[in-house]
């Protein structure tokens, strides 16, 4: 599978393991039932899969509490279950990205147990301190509805340590050269059980000001900050040398492409800004947004590659959006009791409830995600319109068990439901006997048929990942068109947000003879140099000829 930029074009499919699928019928997703639902990932053309954290951990933050790097959760299976996903996987042609959380610990790894126990340990400047808060750096949490600051006092050490995040998830201290070392370390282990990348964790609040004296990476013998990632790259390539490195560096769009480094840190980053202005584009109907977002993204040809996504398994996060929109889609989106928002950013819903389970929407949104440049980033369970589940607390709204099939607990699990380690939607427009992969994997107008053949359409056009992209404009405004130019073939790619028909007249330079239908039902009349679509509501065509 060695293929250095194999990470250009690749689609990407995210899940959680222990909600995934269980293999031993105790409630909970394991690595054994991973390995049974491989077909699947391959039949939905996935080249990689990105698995959440499955570290032993006291799951006080779904798994991002890390209370061993070097280990799998006894609940999710082995290490030898783990290599043994990765070498079935790869023989499916299909890469294994982890999830690795290095901004925090919990408190409950060893690390930070020895550090609070003996200030004279090694372990102690592991991570940050204080004994007089009145004189401490201070600033705002990332989670400011929970945790009234970054300080919280242990009675053991005597003094306050630094958190950005929950208080159970003390930061480490990355401008210690032994830490960074453990981290470089734990990078090579998880190669050798063959992994092939990683998601960085709060790349960005990795690189913040930290502790008392608001240090950053810039106090250290490295040069600037980014030299972190780029070390971390280094070691990478040098265990593997197609392995890549995946930001999660939710920053500025102004400063995003310093994450990668001038192509020698981040291979791959997570596009927030596409990802707030496409799902509220399609939400609202107007193209608008996705020129927006095209306007404040840098320019990062040759340096890196964005991974575009609709929803993730957090809060869909507004922040990236114009105030006048975020204050919008504060209220346009919002379930009617106000519970979906969270952290004054976002909501926690699914991409179905977004858009009203209208499977239309849903199939445009990944329709213009899939012809965006760059990679792709796909939900487990926005495929086939899972919704969210807002009882469960925080961000456990979107994170409820695969639906699989209208048996017991979706067939995720044969375990007792009350067992489960969360439970299957079983109510309403989303339950598990309405919403399955079962009941949509052989309907040719099901969610999961368009959005597979979404998937297989992309690998049949090297165009999005490897040609020049441009913007066409279009009137009228609900219709968004744009095309790729690559060794004298062009792709077109046009879709009408509208929830009634549009029609649209673009330049196309075309042989009217030679155009080809790649995906999609919308109309189209190709004449010498023009070429008109007809869309119905939330329709998309693909198009793609040799250029005259």
């Amino acid at each position: 599978m060695s293929d250095p930029d194999w990470y250009e074009d690749a689609t990407v499919y995210s899940f959680d393991v222990k909600t995934f699928d269980d293999g031993d019928g105790d409630g909970w997703g394991d690595f054994r039932g991973a390995i049974d639902r491989l077909p699947y990932l391959e039949e939905l053309g996935v080249d990689a899969v990105w698995i959440r954290p499955f570290y032993p951990s006291p799951l006080r933050d779904n798994g991002y509490d890390v209370a061993d790097y070097y280990g799998v959760d006894e609940r999710l299976g082995t290490l030898a279950d783990f290599r043994e996903f990765a070498d079935r996987a790869h023989d499916r042609g299909i890469r294994v990205i982890t999830d690795l959380v290095f901004n925090h610990t919990s408190i409950d790894h060893e690390w930070f147990r020895r550090a609070r126990e003996d200030p004279d340990s090694e372990y102690h400047d592991y991570y940050l301190w204080t004994s007089h808060l009145e004189d401490a750096h201070h600033r705002g949490n990332i989670f400011p509805e929970y945790e009234d600051g970054v300080w919280s006092y242990d009675e053991l050490a005597g003094k306050h340590y630094f958190h950005q995040f929950y208080s159970h998830q003390p930061d480490l201290n990355v401008a210690n050269p032994a830490v960074r070392e453990e981290l470089y370390d734990v990078l090579r282990f998880w190669l050798d059980q063959g992994a092939d990348g990683f998601r960085i964790d709060a790349a960005h609040p990795m690189l913040m000001p930290k502790g008392h004296n608001a240090t950053t990476l810039e106090d250290t013998e490295l040069d600037e900050p980014i030299d972190l990632f780029k070390r971390m790259r280094e070691v990478v390539e040098a265990e593997q040398s197609d392995a890549v490195l995946l930001a999660e560096a939710d920053d500025e769009p102004e400063h995003l492409d310093y994450y990668f480094g001038d192509g020698e840190a981040f291979h791959l980053q997570f596009n927030f800004v596409m990802n707030a202005h496409l799902t509220y584009a399609v939400g609202v109907r107007d193209a608008w947004p996705l020129y927006r977002a095209h306007e404040i993204l840098p320019e990062i040809e040759g340096v890196g590659t964005w991974v575009n996504f609709l929803r993730n398994h957090d809060e869909w996060n507004l922040l990236k959006l114009p105030e006048e929109a975020f204050e919008h889609a504060r209220e346009y989106f919002g379930d009617d009791a106000g519970d979906s928002w969270i952290f004054e950013r976002g909501h926690r819903l699914r991409l179905a409830d977004l858009y009203d389970g209208d499977r239309d929407r849903i199939a445009l949104a990944h329709a213009l995600l899939f012809a965006l440049p760059g990679s792709v980033a796909l939900q487990s369970g926005d495929e086939i319109g899972m919704g969210a589940d807002l009882s469960l607390p925080e961000r456990e709204a979107v994170r409820t068990p695969m639906q699989w099939d209208d048996s017991a607990n979706g067939g995720f699990s044969t375990a007792d439901p009350d067992d489960c380690y969360n439970p299957v939607v079983d109510e309403g427009e989303y339950a598990y006997d309405r919403v399955n992969v079962a009941a949509q994997r052989d309907d040719p107008d099901s969610l999961l048929s368009r959005v597979r053949e979404l998937s297989r359409a992309r690998d049949r056009c090297p165009e999005i990942a490897r040609g020049d992209f441009g913007i066409v404009d279009a009137e009228p405004k609900e219709v968004w068109a744009h095309r790729f130019d690559r060794e004298g073939t062009v792709l077109l790619c046009a879709h009408n947000f509208a929830a009634e028909p549009r029609d649209a007249v673009f330049g196309f330079d075309v042989d009217p003879d030679a155009a080809e239908r790649v995906v999609g039902e919308g109309d189209y009349r190709v004449a010498d140099g023009g070429i008109t679509v007809e869309l119905g509501p939330h329709e998309y065509v693909w198009l793609r000829g040799e250029k005259r």
